[in-house]
């Protein structure tokens, strides 16, 4: 312990005889190891911990396939889960859900709050027991019960302060009333779901249940010791009792279900929740992890110089006796403590970092608030800094621990300039850099490149900074008849577009790219179908007049709906370009065709074709929308459907402004004080979001690259300068026989340059390999794209040039008389 104490205790007089070389150090080794301790938190919280439910091995999500309709992990229908449910052999149980969003009135001002609707089974699968009250039953499911509903703690505390007699009082939740049965505990989260209020029961009548509407999320509890192959058998055996025990919808036959050849598709719950965002966060490790590599190097040639001054001390301490071991054991034990404090100091800016993230919560990004600093991740940070302390302690200790330690007496120090082979090892060292740095800026590259290439995909709608939209829906305890809703919502129409500013207000069932998605097939008149055929699915979005207009969608050929087409339930209907393109070859073609859903739908003759609108992201394919008015008769096998909850869209120069959200919300409520409007945004919003995840990976990459550039940079700008101090005595030497100044400084450059060359070589090699790992997270560029790797090429060797050039330019004011005299 005396000696450990002793030896720590020369450490630090090292340390502070020398502060700038301390500063260096810790400030780079803090760096790359608060990098990696954040980004590792991010993939330890995300995609490396379990789902905080017992046994979540045994925790699966239960998705379909249809191959013979071209559809893959599509939503579970009520006729598969009743099915499931009563006749599987490898469930403990299994349950729906869908994430929904209601309004809750009766008390101070209406409000919208996100909602779950749940069967019975759902919360216990999770483990979730009530801090009151009591979970729904299988009796809460049926029909004919009374309404209830669960609380969230966060709910149940923000409306009711925490108090128990909240159990049993009933809320009026889209103007029905529920009565509150139970609260959900305060550490309970419904897998990556945020801020749910109420949790509230299905009750699907099975009697009225037909095959179809595949449109309810799905998890299940598989059984101890069954494997997710068995449960996949088990599935497969239950779906043909599913088209038996079940008929098919009014308008379609049992042959098109058939013929779709639906099949299961399980996964593990932890999968559905995390997504597709593992690929992502690797090569963000990877990046990560080279700019800790790279800050190695620069640490190693720091140490490096440092072990160069101290030669005449280790060749005497060898002379007096000292081994090769502990001269080693000595400097390893110095790069250890040095490695050390710098991954403390990284691991306070990793709590930063996170901190931040966790605050900016950016989307795309699943189980955000697992991410934080825990024994896991301390672990991987003392790791991490054992590891980097080997790194760059051990160039030093190979070099000067060994033989080489007892030349220093006999090479008399400053007396003699170096040669190739003492510069060898940091010239190695910053080559690594420098390739390193490449592959990053190239992966930095690549993302700018594919940012750039999205903004340019035209998303089909104009200006979307200037669209301001919400939320509503309507009731039936505030408008009973279908026929009505349509009027109270014109009325709402009208007061908006007289609001100061507004040049034009519609609605919708849907906004673009804000999730709202609903699919179907879509017949043809004009074509002929096979006995149980089933056409290609189209997205459907029931619109009002002025609604294209109010969201900049071009109308390319036809005309637009009118409130004549609503009210009198004209059958017709908007379709877009690329779906008039597919049938017919072009929109003026389209116009005039008649299309349907059901085969006992009356036919609707197309009277527009508009835009295509990138609905699912600007990184997909436009899908073929059908656009339909938002009252139809003989519909979908129905006699009437009129559209309750829209969400309008407002064009407005002070969209976003909470100026004109204050006007928007007393224009709703003097038609409807019981309105409540949710999901508040302007269509950028929506638009930003669906760029998230490029954004979010061009910042991390970028950070890294940019990193990766500084300490290359460095390195090099360190190597040359290095070199120009210790080859005094030879530049002297040139001098004095009539080298000029820019031959000097040419030396040195091109020094500079022949090991930025090497570097970009390697580079350009790793790259090569390693880039096909970022292929799924490009558009519109290849990830050997030509012009990012010579332009990434070409700056790096620009920014070495400079790195080299200026050290270099010291060489050329040497005089050659101080420098002989001095040595």
């Amino acid at each position: 312990m005396e000696f450990f104490t002793a030896q720590l205790k020369q450490v630090f007089r090292r340390l502070r005889r020398a502060p700038m070389f301390t500063f260096l150090t810790l400030l780079m080794l803090a760096v790359g190891i608060g990098a990696n301790t954040a980004v590792f938190s991010v993939v330890d919280g995300v995609l490396l911990r379990p789902l905080p439910y017992p046994h979540p091995d045994q925790l699966i999500g239960v998705w379909l396939n249809a191959p013979g309709v071209g559809l893959t992990d599509f939503e579970m229908a009520p006729s598969d889960y009743f099915v499931f449910r009563d006749h599987n052999h490898t469930f403990q149980d299994i349950g729906l859900y869908n994430s929904d969003s209601v309004s809750v009135t009766g008390t101070a001002q209406p409000e919208q709050v996100p909602a779950l609707d749940v069967t019975d089974g759902v919360l216990p699968i999770l483990d979730a027991k009530p801090a009151l009250g009591r979970m729904f039953s299988r009796g809460d499911d049926l029909p004919s019960a009374r309404l209830t509903t669960v609380l969230s703690y966060a709910y149940w505390q923000r409306r009711f302060g925490g108090a128990p007699s909240a159990v049993g009082k009933t809320l009026i939740v889209d103007g029905k009333a529920r009565q509150i049965i139970g609260v959900l505990p305060r550490d309970f989260r419904f897998l990556d779901e945020r801020n749910i209020a109420l949790f509230l029961p299905f009750q699907f009548d099975r009697n009225k249940t037909f095959l179809g509407n595949f449109s309810y999320d799905a998890v299940a509890r598989l059984k101890p010791g069954i494997t997710l192959a068995q449960a996949s058998a088990d599935v497969a055996r239950m779906l043909p009792i599913v088209l038996r025990t079940f008929p098919a919808p009014p308008g379609f036959s049992l042959d098109l279900f058939k013929k779709a050849r639906i099949a299961p598709a399980l996964h593990s719950l932890k999968d559905d929740v995390v997504g597709n965002i593992g690929t992502l966060l690797w090569v963000l490790m990877g990046s990560i992890g080279m700019v800790l590599l790279i800050a190695c190097a620069n640490v190693a040639n720091l140490l490096l110089v440092r072990t160069e001054g101290r030669q005449q001390e280790l060749a005497i301490r060898t002379a007096l006796g000292a081994t090769r071991g502990r001269i080693a054991a000595e400097l390893l034990f110095e790069s250890t403590v040095i490695g050390l404090l710098g991954s403390v100091l990284g691991l306070g800016l990793a709590w930063a970092a996170l901190r931040f993230l966790v605050t900016l919560s950016p989307s795309g990004l699943p189980r955000i608030t697992n991410i934080g600093i825990n024994l896991p991740v301390l672990l991987f940070t003392l790791a991490i800094a054992l590891l980097t302390s080997l790194l760059f302690g051990l160039i030093p200790v190979l070099k000067y621990a060994g033989a080489r330690a007892g030349t220093g007496l006999r090479e008399g120090g400053r007396t003699l300039s170096q040669g190739r082979e003492r510069h060898r090892a940091r010239n190695i060292l910053v080559t690594v850099q420098v390739a390193l740095a490449l592959v990053l800026l190239i992966c930095s590259g690549l993302m700018i490149r594919t940012f750039r290439a999205l903004t340019h995909v035209n998303p089909g709608f104009a200006d979307p900074a200037d669209v301001q939209t919400f939320r509503i829906d309507i009731p039936s305890s505030d408008v009973a008849a279908d026929a009505q809703v349509p009027r109270v919502e014109q009325q709402i129409r009208d007061k908006l577009a007289a609001i100061p500013g507004v040049s034009s207000v519609g609605f919708s069932s849907a906004i673009p790219m804000d999730g709202n998605n609903w699919m179907d097939p879509v017949f043809a008149a004009d074509r002929a179908y096979a006995q149980g055929a089933l056409p290609p699915l189209r997205r459907h979005v029931m619109i009002s007049p002025g609604y294209l207009h109010a969201m900049g969608i071009p109308l390319i050929a036809g005309r637009d709906v009118t409130w004549t087409d609503t009210y009198d339930k004209i059958p017709v209907a908007l379709i877009s370009e690329n779906f008039a393109r597919e049938y017919w070859g072009s929109p003026a073609k389209a116009l005039g065709k008649r299309i349907r859903i059901s085969s006992i739908d009356d036919w609707r003759q197309i009277i527009g074709v508009v835009a295509d609108v990138h609905d699912q992201g600007m990184n997909k394919t436009a899908p073929a929308d059908v656009y339909w008015p938002v009252l139809l008769a003989k519909f979908e096998s129905g006699p009437l459907r009129a559209t309750r909850d829209i969400a309008f869209a407002i064009r407005s120069p002070l969209a976003g402004s909470q100026a004109l959200m204050n006007q928007i919300r007393q224009a709703v409520w003097s038609v409807d004080a019981k309105l409540p409007l949710s999901s508040v945004h302007t269509l950028n919003y929506f638009y930003s979001q669906s760029m998230a995840r490029t954004s979010f990976t061009l910042v991390m990459l970028g950070i890294a690259g940019a990193m990766a550039l500084l300490l290359g940079t460095v390195g090099l700008y360190g190597v040359i300068a290095y070199s120009v101090s210790q080859r005094t005595r030879e530049i002297g030497i040139r001098m004095a026989l009539g080298a000029q100044q820019k031959e000097l400084t040419l030396m040195f450059v091109r020094q500079g340059l022949v090991l930025t060359a090497i570097g970009v070589a390697c580079g350009l090699a790793a790259a090569f390999a390693v880039m096909r790992f970022m292929s799924s997270l490009l558009f519109g560029v290849s990830a050997l794209d030509p012009v990012t790797y010579a332009a990434v090429t070409a700056g790096l060797v620009a920014t070495a040039l400079l790195a080299s050039y200026l050290p270099s330019r010291r060489a050329a004011s040497v005089n050659p008389v101080e420098a002989l005299r001095a040595e």
